[in-house]
């Protein structure tokens, strides 16, 4: 004997009935298949018996709706010549149906009795047409009145079985009936005065474990549209796995923490009597399902699922009256019982100053007018502050039988939460440690599940979510790198990089969600399908996606795109910035942005404003991680400014020398910036604070080359003043020549022994002994002397501008991000 429950999609109509009766006919076994309402049909009934008591008419036309729906049903399962009993029976039951409406319209009452008897009407409507389905194809099946076998008390909506009775009354039916298969609706029962009672929306699983129970069957089948239970809610996580195997307990905790494959009641009974249960899929199945059962698994993952639960309020009952007096937890607890109020999760602090539940949403204003009344007195004397309510959280919960015998779980769900900038606002644990349990904001569900996931179970890769914002010349070098690299970075770093939004100054685009932006054709895709580009929305939008392991890319030379790091870091989305205006900011934002950082558990990577892709920041920052203190800095930092100078040799104009460095990519969009020194300047400045000085703009002498009319006017005007002043750059380079010596734009920064700090940046005469001589094209050079190197300093040399090497840069930086 074996007992099958369809429900959800599996009766939803007449096509998947059709599926429902094959896999029932293809069991040789004798069975007991238990059937839900048809899709929708319990939310309709629900709907008409409250338009109805709101004297609303238009009940009538929910009932109508419903009742051409099942006759629609009958009609497309059955042939005509078994139509015209089963049809007539839909009709009288609908005018029965609504009758029972017209009472409720007109007493202006729907109480929880009528109610239970309006929405059984589902299950006992499903039952009969797909018994008279099963008939005509000459399948000898029994229906049987689950009202007249499955007795319990009189709590009309979540009724308690009465299971001495039910046993007796089920077990008693079946020996009587020569049948191989039975067919019965789920959900509804009937107290002991034959009063239509249901046992809870899900209750079509808890009837056939009822069933399986009095019957000792050798197997419950839970058939759903899912292949089993899954590691996670697919529709979330797109990586969710099927779980082979899983304990009874096990099954019991995920199903109570929101998993919705199986209803939480329907362990119990199975369990008492050790009865395997299956959950398979209608649609598939051939597929291996979950088997529930009492094994306890000895190998494969630590965490068995995830399951989380939503619309969840956290209550606060505080005060420093409660610390060492007994009674205000049962107090507590009591008065939530007495309103029927389910506590979902309770914490209390080691000080006895606050008792904190988690209850449903629904129930929170209910509990607040309880509770305040239960501790009205002590409220009233200051000793107990009134209960604290809070709403829009979820509480999400790892579960698994081996947990309890393996250290450091908590730790690894609480880190992987807090490196995510997941804040926890209450914690549970069993004491059977097979569940641990945490209050979150409710906005933060789906991404603290996929963060979970990806640290329980998707041991093959890490996820990466960034948004690209200056998909220009280096930008798009970028996004060009990423995608030749994707498959290798999967493959050796066990990291994806998913591409989910990219902007430059007119459009934004974003990826749907579980998909990224197409690489291979983001230009298309931005020119056609973004849109309006607004800065603003395009950060909020990054919020709102809340997605692991979020990065915001920033390859502009744009003081808007800069003030936005604020915001995202304070939400836990790292920022890699090729745009040197933030860490060149007044020194306060620039710890500010650094403390942002650590606070929330990002980072703020910016190896680029110093050297393209030169590892400039990270060599420094190194030294200083290992105790080393930094006492001078020499460089060259600009790769404008050494390409100007090593291929300018006064045989022909310095602007056009400038105009090639432009068009090859190795200027700003303002050249001015190079040649005026400005960037320059914030080079040295973001070295001189990475060494650990409190060093501004102002502090750093600039010691400028260009005439004050080559910063007038628009870009245009700044090459025809260059031209003005061609004999200018003519004699700088002749005094050079004249001493052997080359032209290099210098930046230096000196920390004395006596505490004194100077930074400056100029163009000097290099001669030919000293590292700055052979420096060409667009090299980039940085001498650090230390302690540990005070006579030869570290050197760092190499390209110091071009998009490829500063898209690498860039991508270096990202690869950090995931690496923490």
């Amino acid at each position: 004997m074996k007992v099958l429950k369809f429900g959800g999609s599996s009766v939803a109509n007449a096509e998947n009935i059709q599926k429902v009766a094959a896999i029932v006919m293809a069991n040789t076994e004798q069975q007991v298949v238990v059937v839900s309402a048809l899709g929708g049909v319990t939310d309709a009934l629900i709907k008409a018996g409250t338009l109805a008591e709101q004297t609303n008419e238009t009940y009538k036309e929910v009932l109508k709706e419903l009742e051409k729906k099942h006759l629609d049903t009958a009609r497309a399962l059955l042939p005509v010549t078994h139509q015209s009993s089963c049809l007539s029976m839909i009709k009288q039951q609908f005018n029965e149906l609504e009758e029972i409406c017209n009472s409720v319209f007109y007493l202006k009452e729907l109480s929880l009795r009528t109610k239970d008897r309006i929405i059984s009407f589902g299950e006992w409507l499903s039952s009969k047409i797909i018994t008279a389905f099963l008939q005509s194809r000459h399948v000898d099946v029994e229906w049987l009145d689950s009202r007249k076998l499955i007795k319990t008390n009189s709590h009309f909506g979540f009724a308690a079985v009465n299971f001495e009775t039910t046993n007796q009354l089920i077990t008693t039916t079946i020996e009587a009936v020569d049948k191989n298969i039975f067919l019965a609706p789920g959900f509804i029962s009937s107290d002991n005065n034959n009063n239509t009672t249901t046992l809870g929306r899900g209750g079509s699983d808890y009837t056939a474990a009822i069933y399986a129970s009095a019957l000792n069957a050798d197997s419950l089948e839970i058939w759903t549209d899912v292949s089993g239970m899954m590691t996670a809610d697919p529709r979330w996580v797109p990586n969710a796995k099927p779980i082979e195997r899983i304990s009874y307990q096990e099954a019991m905790e995920l199903s109570h923490f929101g998993a919705k494959v199986v209803y939480p009641p329907t362990i119990q009974p199975v369990r008492q009597k050790n009865i395997p249960t299956w959950v398979k899929n209608t649609f598939a199945p051939n597929d291996a399902g979950t088997v529930i059962d009492s094994t306890v698994k000895h190998d494969g993952d630590i965490v068995t699922g995830i399951s989380s639960i939503n619309a969840i309020a956290l209550l606060s009952l505080e005060g420093s009256g409660m610390i060492g007096i007994p009674g205000f937890s049962k107090r507590l607890f009591e008065a939530l019982a007495n309103a029927n109020i389910n506590v979902v999760l309770i914490t209390q602090s080691s000080s006895e100053h606050s008792i904190c539940v988690a209850v449903n949403t629904s129930d929170a204003v209910n509990a607040k007018e309880v509770v305040d009344k239960t501790f009205e007195i002590e409220i009233a004397q200051a000793k107990v502050e009134p209960l604290k309510v809070e709403t829009e959280h979820s509480v999400i919960a790892l579960v698994g039988d081996k947990m309890k015998s393996h250290p450091g779980i908590s730790g690894r769900m609480f880190d992987a939460l807090g490196r995510n900038g997941i804040n926890v606002r209450a914690i549970a644990q069993g004491s059977s440690e097979r569940n641990i349990s945490a209050v979150i904001t409710h906005a933060d569900i789906k991404k603290a599940v996929n963060v979970l996931h990806e640290a329980f179970f998707e041991n093959v890769y890490k996820q990466l979510n960034i948004f690209i914002i200056g998909v220009g010349n280096v930008g798009g070098k970028l996004l060009g790198q990423i995608l030749q690299q994707q498959t290798f970075l999967q493959e050796h770093l066990n990291l994806q990089v998913r591409v989910t939004g990219i902007a430059n100054s007119k459009k934004m685009l974003f990826a749907d969600n579980g998909y990224d932006i197409n690489l291979k054709q983001w230009k298309e895709a931005l020119k056609e399908q973004g849109e309006p580009m607004q800065l603003t929305k395009f950060a909020e939008t990054i919020i709102q996606k809340n997605l692991r392991n979020s990065v915001l890319v920033d390859v502009t030379a744009n003081e808007e795109v800069a003030k936005v790091y604020e915001q995202l870091l304070s939400k836990a989305v790292s920022v890699v910035a090729c745009n040197k205006i933030a860490a060149s900011a007044p020194y306060s934002h620039y710890i500010e942005l650094k403390s942002l950082a650590k606070e929330y558990n990002a980072l703020f990577l910016f190896e680029t404003n110093v050297g393209a892709g030169l590892p400039v920041i990270g060599t420094l920052n190194d030294l200083r991680r290992s105790g080393d203190v930094v006492t001078r800095i020499q460089a060259v930092l600009s790769g404008t400014l050494n390409f100007v100078f090593n291929n300018y040799d006064a045989t022909r104009p310095f602007a056009e020398v400038v105009k090639q460095a432009q068009d090859e990519g190795y200027t700003e969009p303002d050249p001015r910036l190079d040649l005026g020194g400005t960037d320059v300047m914030r080079k040295i400045l973001i070295l001189a604070r990475e060494a650990g000085e409190q060093l501004e703009m102002e502090d750093i002498t600039n010691n400028g080359f260009l005439p004050e009319e080559c910063f007038e006017g628009n870009v245009d005007d700044f090459y025809k003043s260059l031209l003005k002043y061609e004999d200018h750059f003519k004699n700088l380079y002749n005094k050079a020549a004249a001493e052997n010596c080359k032209l290099k734009f210098v930046a230096e920064f000196t920390n004395t022994p006596s505490g004194n700090k100077d930074a400056n940046v100029g163009l000097k005469h290099i001669p030919a002994d000293s590292d700055f001589y052979h420096l060409y094209g667009k090299d980039n050079i940085v001498l650090f002397y230390t302690q540990r190197y005070p006579e030869q300093p570290l050197v760092v040399k190499g390209a110091g501008a071009g998009a490829d090497v500063t898209a690498s840069g860039v991508f270096a930086d990202i690869i950090r991000v995931a690496r923490v």
